[in-house]
Order: C-alpha cells, then structure tokens, then sequence
C-alpha cells in the first residue's frame, strides 16, 4: 500500500498521480477519509500514551510513599481503568478501518506513464516482420487439424473455459515449459516450485486481495479455516514466500522464478482473439520476480523486459513491446510493460508477457525489508515481476505465425530437440 507519511507531506502529488487512474472526486474522498482517520488514530495515541503516562506516575508516587511511610494516594479507580481499555478498543477499530482504507488504494503511477486505458498505450519497439501467409487458418483450427489440443474433452473435463492438450500438442506444451525454465535459470533466476495452495495472507501482500478477490478459486472455509485459494500467478506465490522478513542487502538484487499453473475465475474468451487456449480457468506460466533496493528497480525493470523480448525472439516469433497507460495496467503496478505476439488470424497482438515495476506497494503490505550496512531502521525493497512467459498464448502464437500452406507448422528452432521433430 501506499506510504502515509506521503499522504501527510504531499497530499497534492499523490492525488494528482491516482487521479492518472481513478476519477478525481474518488480520489478526493478517499483521501478525505484517510486522512480523517488517520488523525483520529494519531489523537487517539496521544491520548492513550497520556493516559498510560499518567499511570506510571501514580504507581510510583504510591510506591514511594509506602516506602517512606507517608499516606499514598489511592490508585486509579476500576472506572478509570475501564476507559483506558476503551481507548485501546477505539484505536483498534480506527487502525483496521484505515488500514481498509489504505489498502483499497492503487499503487502511484510512475511519471512516464500516462492516464487513460487501452487506447493511451503506446508502442515503444517492433521486432521482427509479420509472416505473409496467404491462406491463415486459425489456431482453433490448426490444432483441432493436427491433433495437438482437444478442446471438447477439456470441456468435458472443466467446463467451459477448460482444454487438454493431446499428443503432439501436450509435448509442445511440455518442450516449451521446459525450455523457459532452462533460459530463465541461464538469466541468473532460481527455479522455485511453490504451492498451488495459498493463504489468504499472499494474496492481500500482492494486492490482489481485497479488490480482486471474487477472481481466483477460493477453498470453502469448512476445507480451510485459514483461508485459502489456488494461485492465479506465480507472481502471488514468490513474493508471500518473503512476507515478514529482512532481506540481506548484499544478496540484492534476489532474483527468483516458478513454473505453476495458474487458475483464474474469469471468464473464457467468446470473441475471435479470445479462442481457444488464449484465454480459461487454467494455463501454465512461467513467472520471473526480483527483490531490488530501490536504486536498482530502474535497471531491474529495462533487464527483466529485455530478457522476456529476447525469449520471444529466440522462438522467431513477429512482436512489440507496449508501455501501458494507467487505467490499463494492475492497480499494484507502478510502471507496466506489455511484450505483445502477433496473431495472424485476428490482426491483432496478444500479450504473452506484463513486465511490472510495484515499487515498494507490495513489500509495505508484506512487511518485506531489507537493512544497511550499519544501519538501525529498515527500508522497503522494490518488487518487480514478469511472465516468461505464458505458454497457453506461445502456443498459439506458434501454429499461427509458423503455419505453412500445406497445413503443417514449422517447430521454432530451439525447441526442435525437445520434440524430436522441426514440422508438426
């Protein structure tokens, strides 16, 4: 969440960065209430330390008449006790209802992102030329034609928004998995195989909860008393593996990935660019995160979007990388980069790939820090993360743009020993 010390000094610049995502009169009034509530909590504190101020000194002016044989005072009576458990009592509503408040809030957009939605992103770098294909068959199509996903007996299985792939397909898939971790552990990343199975607690540090917490699958409580659900990205599942600790500064920046499926409530795409496997319940991903201190999430950010695009290229793949605008990207995300696939069928591109910078969002509501040599406070660090990538929109992007005019598909090069095979 964001810092209430900025609110406090710079009320002006926050509200002028959330507005870049929000309507302003609903900025207005969330500030209005945090910053009621926060001099509510403030006033109630002075109050309470006063009180237990007041306390002391009463113990000890009793303490020492006993011991020099004077008459004490009488303590405090019951009544008076009881205020001061009311006093608590208050100061812990008001901390819940402003910590509710805070965590509502989005991230800060960063200077050069700019307001507005999908229509304000901007296309900073083409790499590559769209294949000319004549004829272009779908990816629906090419692989109900060739065998490699099976999608009415994936929905026979899920539901709708389910598939299997079958084959050839499924060792695609599998190659193409394997392939990523083998790069992204050649980038300097430490391969992780979390848990699908979260506690509510990650889910609230990513900020993904509470605003999206309708979107994942959550275990009924009878099953879960904690509260649990099955991670929609990877990216939940690193950063809640650090909550509550202080990182080592000379260990930054760490550097991790995880290979899970991921498992999202909403719903399967209906329209043309949306078929298929581009878009269900279920998909496996590849996600890269970074812990930085906050001079390095510059650099972090332009090596991690570098490393996706060169991924994408090694594949021979037509893309762009898109700098998004504010309304487009996650509420948690400070800065936002979209590395983009052609896809032949719909002239469209897909993002296979978003590139965040969060800041130090996600570490403050993770209570992930890291201290200075020498130093007695901690700091935040800065969060950064990135799929790399999302096969199930790989795949398709693949059978598209590779597509020959004999109805085959030309495997990418890098992939051609892990199937056995350089056609489809």
């Amino acid at each position: 969440m964001l810092d209430m010390e900025l609110i406090r000094k710079d009320r002006e610049a926050v509200a002028t960065a959330l507005a870049k995502r929000l309507d302003p009169a609903e900025v207005t009034r969330a500030l209005d209430d945090i910053q009621r509530l926060d001099q509510e909590r403030r006033a109630l504190i002075t109050e309470i330390d006063a009180e237990r101020q007041r306390r002391k000194a009463e113990a000890r002016a009793y303490a020492e008449a006993k011991r020099s044989g004077g008459t004490p005072q009488p303590v405090a009576p019951e009544a008076e006790r009881k205020q001061l458990a009311e006093l608590e009592s208050q100061l812990d509503e008001v901390q819940s209802r402003l910590r509710s408040a805070m965590s509502e809030l989005p991230n800060l957009p960063a200077e050069d992102v700019v307001p507005g939605g999908k229509e304000a992103n901007r296309v900073v770098r083409t790499f590559g030329e769209a294949p000319a294909i004549e004829k272009v068959r779908d990816h629906v199509e090419l692989s109900r034609a060739l065998g490699l996903v099976d999608h009415e007996r994936g929905v026979k299985l899920g539901g709708s928004g389910f598939w299997m792939y079958t084959g050839l397909g499924a060792r695609l898939e599998w190659a193409l998995v394997n392939w990523l971790i083998e790069q992204n552990i050649q980038a300097g990343y430490e391969f992780l195989l979390p848990p699908h199975l979260l506690l509510d607690s990650a889910g609230f540090a990513a900020g993904q909860f509470p605003k999206f917490h309708d979107d994942v699958y959550h275990i009924d409580k009878q099953s879960s008393s904690r509260g649990q659900f099955l991670l929609p990205t990877a990216e939940t599942a690193i950063l809640g593996a650090y909550q509550d600790e202080i990182l080592e500064t000379p260990k930054l920046p760490l550097k991790a990935f995880a290979y899970t499926p991921c498992y999202r409530r909403e719903a399967a795409g209906s329209h043309s660019d949306e078929r298929g496997t581009v878009r269900g319940h279920q998909f496996n991903k590849v996600e890269i995160f970074q812990f930085t201190l906050p001079e390095q999430a510059g650099e972090a950010l332009e090596a991690m979007v570098g490393h996706v695009e060169g991924l994408v290229g090694k594949l021979g793949l037509h893309f762009q990388t898109s700098l998004l605008a504010a309304g487009d990207a996650s509420a948690s995300m400070k800065k936002t980069l979209d590395v983009e696939v052609w896809m032949p069928s719909t002239g469209k591109y897909k993002e296979v790939s978003s590139v965040s910078w969060a800041g130090d969002y996600q570490a403050r509501r993770a209570a992930i820090r890291y201290r200075e040599p020498g130093a007695k406070q901690t700091r935040f660090v800065h969060t950064l993360n990135g799929s790399a990538l999302a096969t199930s929109r790989l795949f398709p992007a693949i059978l598209e743009q590779c597509q020959q005019p004999d109805g085959s598909v030309v495997v990418p090069e890098v992939l051609r020993d892990k199937l056995g095979t350089d056609r489809l």
